[in-house]
């Protein structure tokens, strides 16, 4: 009897230790991601997408409704969950901590993804591999949806697992699908990857069955927004055909570095990885299979952006994971500091890659940068000088940092956007463009990039009236370049001065 009690002692030792151990697995990498998401999280500024929610949280709820009906509705939930985190503070801080937030919950949902498919060891591994990858610490600091997204999808694929092991997790699962794909359309894709998934691993027809069901009450769940969106196609029409390059791109960042010897050695443990069944069934759809679908839809109709799938990154850690345990195990066996020395190779992946990381957290690494564009403005416009955007979209650093502006005249603007359900405002015509225009002495002008080419030739009659108006009735005299835009004083030309004819070009407008 005594014997019988000590084996049952050890067995509940034995659970606790590998209950402790789990829960390590799970809570160590969220907690890295935090810290790292943490680190530098105020850069000084904000670009042009943080902007965008920036600027439209912040206004009432009825007034986000009205806009998400003209534009940007693939991102109106996202919106309103803002709300009133934004009314919280108004910083950039808090604009990103929900983001810093989502990506932690991603890499203890890959833990446990991991945990659940192969064990605890494999958990922890995925987990931190994720979090000390390059990509996910720059959208951990992003003011967007996608590390959230990115939190949704894993949620749902690990709810996917349970219910393949017969748990009762359908229902959960097509309500977390729904609202994962509320925050981002192109989510919807993850059910491709999990469809080959349950082919892999050749489920009963109940199961497929149940499947479809909780696909159909998530497509109930969305088919709102995809009514809505169809009509705001345009609004990715910037974006080019991906090719090869966008392949090898997404292969770079997915992996746990993206060049050199860290990226060769997840390629060689990734391609290990897939050995294993269990895993490899999960992780690899989950990797792939959103990426190829949206670049080959994207040959017809581009619509590719590395961000948009940014969730399928998570199927990377779980297949190097999976490669590192099989060859530990041949290697080492099942020794008690394996783990630990896993954890230990990951580490030192994250500081060969450390200068990535202290780079992502300068603004340089961003397109553009509203808060040194608002200080520029704030130095150079006087009280009551005119101040032209070109195109109407460069309003965006007067909208998120008004200070710099607050002494000019937005001498285009008709309503502005919260009055307007639009997210700049709408400008005037071109006629009474010209009107106010010829009652100014100095304009200044804040100019994206790519409108000082000579071969801009914008459709819109406002901005073309711009920059006739500017060319044919004012002279540059002062110009600063400053967070990616360009800010110039016109003053009107002299009488006796007449503009050179023909088109403007580049050294001109």
């Amino acid at each position: 009897m005594s014997q019988e009690r000590e084996t049952e002692t050890e067995k509940g030792t034995e659970a606790e230790a590998d209950g402790r151990f789990r829960a390590l697995a799970v809570g160590l990498p969220a907690a890295l991601v935090l810290a790292l998401g943490l680190w530098g999280i105020d850069r000084g500024g904000i670009w042009r997408d943080e902007a965008v929610t920036f600027q439209v949280a912040r206004r009432s709820v009825p007034e986000i409704w009205r806009l998400v009906h003209g534009v940007d509705a693939v991102h109106g939930l996202y919106y309103l969950l803002m709300h009133p985190v934004l009314a919280l503070r108004p910083d950039e801080v808090v604009l990103r901590l929900p983001s810093v937030c989502g990506a932690a919950a991603t890499a203890g949902l890959v833990a446990a993804l991991g945990i659940r498919l192969a064990g605890p060891r494999v958990g922890l591994w995925a987990g931190l591999m994720y979090a000390v990858t390059p990509l996910t610490g720059h959208y951990a600091q992003e003011g967007r949806s996608y590390a959230l997204v990115g939190a949704g999808v894993v949620g749902a694929t690990l709810l996917l697992v349970r219910a393949l092991d017969g748990g009762r997790a359908w229902l959960a699962y097509t309500g977390v699908v729904g609202v994962t794909c509320l925050l981002h359309e192109f989510a919807v894709l993850v059910l491709c990857a999990h469809a080959v998934t349950l082919v892999v691993s050749g489920v009963s027809r109940r199961t497929w069955a149940r499947w479809v069901g909780a696909v159909a009450g998530a497509g109930l769940i969305l088919l709102p927004l995809v009514l809505v969106s169809q009509a705001q196609a345009g609004q990715v029409e910037w974006l080019p055909t991906p090719g090869w390059g966008s392949a090898e791109r997404v292969l770079r960042g997915f992996v746990v570095g993206p060049k050199g010897v860290v990226f060769e050695t997840g390629v060689v443990l990734m391609l290990v990885g897939l050995a294993a069944r269990r895993v490899a069934a999960v992780a690899l759809p989950l990797m792939a299979v959103p990426p190829v679908l949206l670049m080959l839809v994207s040959q017809v109709r581009p619509m590719y952006d590395d961000r948009y799938v940014l969730y399928a990154l998570a199927g990377a850690p779980l297949l190097i994971a999976a490669g590192a345990d099989r060859l530990a195990d041949r290697i080492l066996g099942r020794i008690p500091y394996v783990p630990l020395a896993g954890a230990l190779a990951v580490l030192v992946a994250f500081l060969h890659h450390l200068p990535l990381h202290r780079q992502d957290r300068a603004p340089e690494r961003r397109p553009d940068n509203l808060a040194a564009v608002s200080a520029l403005a704030a130095g150079q416009i006087r009280r009551g000088d005119a101040v032209l955007f070109v195109p109407s979209i460069g309003r965006r650093a007067a909208v998120a940092y008004p200070e710099g502006f607050r002494h000019a005249r937005d001498i285009a603007l008709r309503a502005p956007g919260p009055a307007s359900g639009t997210l700049y405002g709408r400008e005037t015509d071109a006629d009474e463009l010209r009107r106010r225009l010829a009652r100014a002495d100095r304009v200044w002008v804040v100019a994206e990039p790519y409108t000082l080419r000579s071969d801009w030739r914008p459709r819109n009659p406002t901005e073309r009236a711009k920059i006739m108006a500017v060319w044919e009735d004012f002279v540059p005299c002062e110009q600063y370049v400053r967070g990616g835009v360009t800010l110039r004083l016109y003053e009107r030309r002299p009488a006796t001065v007449l503009p050179l004819t023909g088109p403007p070009r580049r050294e001109r407008w």
